[in-house]
């Protein structure tokens, strides 16, 4: 016989717990990454350029490949092998690539700060100093970020350029004509990309960016490859002068 008494039904089980968040460290190295994966992909572009190029003109693959590693200079590596194509020497050839390539003083002094304490890790720092890292490590909000995004670029794009280097050496002559493609294009339009936001929050930026873009394009069709951007740092001379107004 039942009992009068009604049991009450079991209570429903607690809820699934949400999932935890991300960490934000995690999180601001993913976008990172998704943000320079741009750069990236340009860089592996025009390095299947440069060793396409080189070792289409004569050059043995290991050039080109050891370069890359060693060196490390992007345009500076496309005069020098212009210059060893061209029938000039080794030196003539470090030298126009050691000239083209002064401009990462420049870009140096702006990211010293960011490479962090230590001679090993400075040393490797200063290998990984080009026109796209600094841009993008500079664009960064603070400080930590902006280390972060150092790292993460110059790493990942020393891979890619390294990485498309050896394809393109190995292509060698079957790709044609490179200028066909138009790669040349690919850097100078992440580096727009780049610099735009820095344009847009900071109106003393955009004199100065004006200039050197203004010498860039005048003097592009008449110099070697490289020479605009070193030509393109008299804008900051605009930037010391606007500081020093403002300073009065």
């Amino acid at each position: 016989m039942r009992s009068p008494q009604r049991t009450s039904p079991p209570p429903p089980p607690p809820p699934a717990p949400a999932p935890a968040p991300a960490p934000a460290p995690a999180r601001a190295t993913r976008s990172l990454v998704r943000d320079s994966s741009l750069v990236w992909l340009a860089g592996g572009v025009v390095g299947v350029s440069f060793g396409a190029v080189a070792v289409a003109g004569g050059l043995p693959v290991w050039v080109p490949v050891v370069m890359s590693v060693v060196v490390y200079a992007g345009s500076a590596q496309f005069s020098a092998v212009g210059v060893l194509l061209a029938g000039g020497g080794p030196l003539a050839a470090a030298a126009t690539g050691l000239l083209l390539n002064t401009r990462n003083a420049a870009f140096s002094l702006a990211v010293a700060d960011l490479l962090g304490p230590g001679r090993a890790t400075r040393l490797l720092g200063a290998h990984l100093v080009t026109d796209e890292t600094a841009a993008f490590a500079l664009a960064q909000p603070d400080t930590a970020r902006r280390r972060a995004a150092f790292w993460i670029s110059g790493i990942g794009l020393f891979a890619a350029w390294n990485t498309g280097v050896l394809a393109g050496a190995f292509a060698g002559s079957a790709l044609g004509d490179t200028a066909d493609y138009g790669l040349d294009a690919a850097f100078p339009a992440v580096l727009v990309a780049l610099v735009l936001p820095a344009l847009r929050e900071q109106t003393r930026l955009r004199r100065p960016a004006a200039l050197g873009a203004g010498l860039a394009l005048a003097a592009t069709p008449f110099v070697p490859a490289g020479v605009p951007v070193l030509l393109a740092l008299a804008g900051l001379g605009l930037y010391g002068y606007g500081r020093e107004a403002a300073a009065k």
